[in-house]
């Protein structure tokens, strides 16, 4: 009863920003626990996820608890928060990254255990370990600038983008350093193309067509909206984000793959009953409408999509964790293939 009761308080405060409509008892509890919160003053959280700040806004106006966001890129993510903990220093109360990066925190102490009751109805399978929450997928397909390039024209499945035509047109992020492209690429070995002779023979033609590379998935919508390039292989989320942009996406056949996110509580947090409060607040359902419709993200509340035309059409599903083994054998497998070194 508690369970349900809090996240109907979570709903309540987000639409309204008070107690309302709570029974008494129930008001005075959860005053009591919001006055903890508010009494700690901040809930500190450490993403690699971008545009957040309406979520930020949210949880401040529905709590009184100030959210402050660091974003650390993928790169620093794990270096940044392991030096500040093995220093006893740890600023962090919440950490969300994809789900490997999680999962390397938990391995190293660095996570408290939380159900938050927030995550009710979500997929079993994201609430099954007790340290973290996984609430979305970093769903990656293709954009292209529908300005210039015809919906009939754009590659109906991903076997389309080694057509030549589209030699050096396409931008992505580099697949012999980047993790999450390179764990897009094992996904459709695994889970798309019929037999790994036939997805090497994707990756020599894609390689053939002379991708320009940049370091990340957030630099690829840049040349496609500017023209210099009319593909990038990347996430639909950037159709809201840079929205009046002229991107599009597809494959609209599906499905579409990515690294599940997920969301934790730290060991050592500063403020613990601040983090309890932003999590639970960050996997309630109001909170994941802003991620879809504001920020494009693909998130695991039931019956909540982003505002991306034909998304909630396609089945978008989670790739397999690569261990760091796997991902520098793949990389150098991606280096050779793209650049013949």
């Amino acid at each position: 009863m508690i369970a349900l009761d809090r996240r109907r308080f979570l709903t309540l405060a987000a639409g309204a920003g008070t107690l309302a409509g709570m029974p008494a008892l129930l008001q005075q509890a959860w005053a009591a626990d919001l006055e903890q919160a508010k009494a700690e003053g901040k809930a500190v959280f450490y993403a690699n996820i971008t545009a957040v700040e309406p979520v930020m806004a949210a949880f401040a106006k529905a709590t009184g608890v100030d959210g402050q966001y660091t974003r650390i890129s993928s790169s620093k993510f794990i270096p940044t928060v392991l030096t500040e903990a093995g220093a006893g220093k740890l600023l962090a109360d919440v950490v969300q990254s994809p789900l490997p990066m999680v999962e390397l925190l938990e391995q190293r102490n660095i996570l408290a255990e939380y159900r938050s009751p927030s995550a009710q109805g979500y997929p079993a399978w994201t609430t099954e370990n007790g340290h973290y929450t996984q609430f979305g997928i970093e769903y990656v397909s293709y954009l292209y600038n529908s300005e210039q390039v015809d919906a009939a024209d754009v590659p109906q499945d991903y076997a389309g983008l080694a057509d030549p035509k589209w030699r050096d047109k396409i931008v992505m992020a580099d697949p012999s350093t980047h993790a999450s492209t390179i764990a897009w690429l094992v996904a459709l070995k695994e889970q798309w193309f019929d037999s790994e002779d036939a997805w090497l023979e994707f990756l020599k033609a894609l390689a053939a067509n002379k991708p320009m590379f940049v370091a990340s998935f957030g630099p690829t919508p840049a040349p496609v909206e500017s023209g210099e390039k009319l593909i990038a292989i990347s996430m639909p989320k950037y159709i809201v984000t840079k929205a009046p942009a002229p991107l599009d996406w597809g494959p609209r056949s599906g499905p579409l793959f990515g690294a599940a996110r997920a969301i934790a509580v730290t060991q050592s947090a500063p403020h613990p009953a601040a983090a309890r409060a932003f999590v639970d607040f960050w996997l309630s359902r109001p909170a994941m409408q802003i991620l879809a419709s504001q920020v494009g993200e693909y998130v695991l509340a039931p019956g909540v999509f982003p505002e991306i035309d034909g998304i909630d059409q396609v089945q978008v599903k989670p790739v397999r964790d690569l261990s760091d083994r796997e991902l520098k054998t793949f990389g150098r497998q991606f280096k050779q293939i793209f650049s013949g070194r």
